[in-house]
């Protein structure tokens, strides 16, 4: 945003450099990144005097040129040669000396040197208005009034304007500062607090009169909600023509390109107060304005000549035969103020913010007008603007008001109350500040201070402070204004140590990501926003559990994921095409479900495993990845989290075409298995996809427990093994359940490491290799114990399995 520092001090009357104003609007926080120089001539004419012509004689080696000589103010005349037909001995004459830079229409700057023209010296250039930027004619030199001294500056004969414009990063909650009449607001307050002061000065609409009340347009607001407050009147008799220079210069002075001086007063006040106005020529309005919207699909013709579709929310203002202007935002090409405009229709106008943010992002237009209105203007201005506005065009217009102003204000907009605790103010800020400074800093800020008491102030916060609506936001404001920079820090370093648990989330997030990276994944982070066709790939997912964004970029982010699968698959895609096949990825990340009851978020692990299992390589065969390699990862996650007890079940999800669930007291903890075909066409996915999918807030739930440990034996543990001749159908699981049964205090392990299946074996017969570990925490075992365990064990599988030792 600019903000011109001459406009500015027509607010607050102050001899402050623009060096000490930017410094304070900084620390207000209104951050001044950059202070520029304006000047309505480029160079500000510099080097060019008032000259008198002593002499004027022809140029004896050229019929077009004449040698003159020129009193500068200077001891002695100077020689000028000049082209020009109506220069003439007596006249007084603007002069660009020797070292004078001067600028072309393109801006291109060129120097003035002293040369020889036809073998004539000359030592500078009497101009024309175009050669000094003061208009377009070239048809001779320009004559100055006589009465004029030599060797006085041009720029005080042509009463060129300068001024400093700060460049201010405003952040989009302070739409209150969005004029110079909000910034030098806030500057007043920021003066007060370091005893300076100053009174904020507002433009006089007191000699605003209805001349004669000849044209009336009544107005009819059908959306009062988006549009609570609705000013308008006729001016008649104006003429359209370029605005003066003063007005010009303004908007020139701030990056505007002024346009006539009906469109450019309601610019200057846009920019003046903050509040958008609009003019429309009154001979095209039929019968009254109408404020509604209008059926979906409706077309219409902007400013801009662009035909644009309307939507059904679009706020209009319309008469009745149609669409007039987008309100708000755009006006329509058939409404607008012409050269031959000769009475107008000006509207001032408070519009709901949220409607015009929608409007403007589905037209793509953002426009002065919208970003303040989106942002929210003041609501107490609109018919002051209205007045301001008026008088302004009747001054550089012409023109007679010519009804008296149309309001539609159903439902007064109405300030809000704040109660601030004086101890919450110095916890916040770290610092006690006296009570009468917090008073003088929110009147300062047009703050009402409703009642005081030891404890705290009960305030009434003016309604075009939308930013300010919690005691927070009260002591932010109390803090920029007495200044950050004011607040004492102590010498001491003081260091805080987090005392969060080693189950904290974070944490055992890094140690298993840290796990996956030494294992060869690579973390990602995708979008929460997708396509809520990816609903559609699976049954399990529901289209109507969908959380979807009233005002979305796109199609393609318009939804709230409910599945970390997709984000994966698009990764996977992605690298596949850049040929990167071989992945192993993971993600911590949300989903979303809209459920009748509301809405829910849920935390998830996902790994995705592609390709082959290593890099290409002469000493290792490639082999691809495959199930059980994604089996052993979760298997892997799930021990270093100590999480015992698991059970399997059939997988639940028909993301995949083979696969497993893991369950936790019935709850399911893990999916995994291979993903369909049928869903990697759609991403155009031709290798086999391993998706696993952790429920991470069951994770943190079963990991919250106290950690048991118990002590490493002093004591060796001992190994026999056993060959068992057993049935086909008898699994490894029944042998393992039964030992541990038989023997629960010495068994510590039994594993599986031989299994045979062929020849010389009886027929529906398999042999089984097993290894048994037998261990006494408390003493070292005898043979006498070790063989009583081992038959103990062999009896019992011949017993309950039918086993008999090879």
């Amino acid at each position: 945003m600019k903000i011109s520092y001459n406009w500015l001090k027509q607010f607050i009357k102050t001899d402050w450099t623009s060096e000490q104003t930017s410094e304070l609007l900084t620390d207000l926080g209104l951050e001044v990144e950059v202070v520029e120089k304006y000047e309505s001539i480029k160079g500000g004419l510099a080097g060019v005097v008032v000259g008198h012509v002593l002499t004027c004689e022809k140029h004896p080696d050229a019929d077009r040129l004449k040698i003159t000589t020129v009193n500068i103010g200077l001891e002695a005349p100077i020689q000028v040669v000049c082209g020009a037909t109506n220069v003439a001995a007596g006249q007084k004459v603007p002069v660009a000396t020797v070292g004078t830079v001067l600028y072309d229409k393109e801006g291109a700057a060129f120097t003035i040197k002293k040369g020889k023209i036809r073998g004539q010296e000359s030592h500078g250039m009497i101009c024309a208005e175009d050669e000094l930027g003061l208009g377009t004619s070239h048809d001779g030199i320009m004559i100055l009034d006589e009465t004029l001294e030599p060797g006085t500056p041009a720029a005080s004969v042509f009463k060129l304007a300068d001024d400093e414009v700060f460049e201010i990063g405003l952040t989009p909650n302070r739409a209150d500062a969005m004029s110079h009449y909000g910034t030098a607001r806030d500057l007043r307050a920021g003066m007060l607090q370091r005893g300076v002061n100053v009174e904020l000065i507002t433009p006089s609409v007191s000699n605003f009169r209805v001349e004669m009340r000849t044209l009336k347009i009544d107005v009819s607001v059908e959306e009062p909600l988006l549009a609570p407050r609705y000013c308008g009147l006729t001016i008649s008799g104006i003429s359209v023509e370029p605005s003066p220079a003063w007005l010009q210069d303004r908007l020139k002075a701030i990056g505007l390109t002024p346009k006539n001086n009906i469109v450019d007063v309601t610019n200057y006040v846009l920019h003046e107060l903050g509040q958008p106005l609009h003019a429309f020529d009154a001979s095209k309005i039929n019968g009254k304005v109408i404020v509604k919207t209008l059926p979906e699909g409706t077309k219409f013709v902007t400013l801009d000549d662009v035909e644009r579709t309307l939507h059904k929310e679009d706020l209009m203002i319309c008469d009745e035969k149609g669409p007039l202007c987008i309100a708000g935002i755009f006006g329509g090409k058939k409404s607008g103020v012409t050269e031959g405009t000769t009475a107008i229709f000006l509207e001032s106008a408070y519009f709901d913010p949220v409607s015009i943010r929608k409007t403007a992002k589905r037209h793509q237009l953002n426009t002065d007008a919208s970003f303040r209105f989106e942002r929210g203007i003041d609501p107490t201005i609109t018919e002051y603007a209205l007045k301001r506005a008026a008088l302004l065009i009747q001054e550089v217009a012409g023109g007679k008001i010519t009804c008296d102003v149309v309001e539609v204000y159903p439902k007064k907009i109405e300030d809000f109350s704040v109660l601030l605790n004086f101890n919450n103010v110095y916890k916040i800020i770290g610092q006690e500040i006296p009570k009468d400074t917090i008073k003088k800093i929110l009147v300062s800020l047009d703050i009402k201070v409703n009642s005081v008491s030891d404890s705290g102030l009960g305030l009434t916060i003016p309604a075009y402070r939308v930013d300010v609506q919690r005691e927070i936001d009260v002591i932010e404001e109390i803090l920029r204004v007495y200044g950050y920079n004011n607040i004492d820090f102590s010498k001491k370093f003081n260091a805080t140590v987090s005392n969060s648990p080693r189950t904290e989330d974070y944490k055992v997030q890094n140690v298993i990501a840290s796990q996956l990276n030494s294992q060869g994944f690579h973390e990602m982070m995708a979008n929460s926003l997708t396509t809520a066709a990816y609903a559609k790939l699976s049954t399990t997912l529901k289209e109507e559990h969908n959380v979807t964004m009233l005002n979305p970029l796109s199609n393609d982010l318009a939804t709230m994921r409910q599945s970390l699968l997709f984000s994966a698959l698009e990764a996977i895609s992605y690298n596949i095409n850049r040929r990167n096949s071989d992945l192993k990825l993971f993600e911590f990340g949300k989903t979303y479900h809209k459920y009748l009851n509301g809405y829910e978020e849920h935390k998830h692990l996902t790994l995705s495993i592609s390709g082959n299992r290593n890099k290409e390589s002469w000493i290792a065969v490639q082999k691809s990845t495959d199930f059980f390699l994604l089996k052993g990862y979760v298997t892997a996650i799930l021990t270093r989290l100590g999480i015992e007890k698991i059970t399997n079940a059939p997988v639940a999800s028909d993301v995949f075409s083979e696969g497993t669930s893991i369950c936790y007291n019935n709850d399911t903890l893990v999916e995994m298995g291979v993903v369909k075909k049928s869903i990697l066409k759609h991403f155009g996915i031709k290798q086999e996809v391993y998706f696993a999918d952790f429920n991470w807030d069951l994770i943190l739930k079963i990991i919250t427990g106290k950690i048991k440990y118990s002590e490493i034996p002093k004591y060796p543990e001992v190994r026999r093994d056993l060959a068992l001749l057993i049935d086909q159908k008898t699994t490894y699981e029944s042998i393992y359940n039964l030992a541990k049964q038989t023997e629960k205090g010495l068994l510590k392990d039994v594993n599986l490491f031989d299994v045979y299946e062929g020849n010389n074996l009886p027929e529906g017969k398999k042999s089984y290799a097993l290894s048994f570990t037998i261990q006494d925490n408390t003493k070292t075992l005898t043979d006498v114990q070790i063989d009583k365990i081992m038959s103990k064990l062999q009896q019992t599988f011949e017993t309950e399995l039918g086993a008999s030792l090879r």
